[in-house]
């Protein structure tokens, strides 16, 4: 069983962008909302040479990365082809408007991987 961690509400997620979760001495997690108001998180870092993903641009179930314009799923996390590789995503879960994410993940996954570039 999993301990959720309420994050914000879903409002405080612009449409079509992101909010930042600080993990200290880890590396952030990007959570983004789309125009269908769901909700994703990703670990904060572009597969291919580690751009910040909260600066990209969120259009359909999709992220494009600010700095070589990769096309990263929200829902997967991995990169669309040609390209490849994925970064890590998080449980999310939405109750009465509260965003969520898991506890143990936010803990364990990808942690001490390297800063985004900015």
């Amino acid at each position: 069983m999993s301990d959720w961690k309420v994050i914000c509400r879903v409002e405080d997620i612009p449409k079509l962008g992101s909010r930042r979760v600080a993990r200290p001495g880890s590396t952030d997690v990007a959570v983004f909302r789309n125009s269908e108001d769901q909700v994703f998180a990703l670990l904060d870092r572009c597969p291919h040479k580690g751009g910040p993903l909260s600066q990209g641009i969120v259009f359909g179930t999709s992220v494009a990365c600010p700095l070589h314009n990769w096309t990263i799923g929200l829902d997967s996390g991995c990169a669309r082809a040609p390209d490849e590789g994925c970064t890590p995503r998080f449980s999310v879960k939405v109750e009465a408007d509260q965003v969520m994410l898991d506890a143990d993940e936010l803990a364990s996954i990808a942690v001490g991987e390297p800063a985004p570039l900015r």
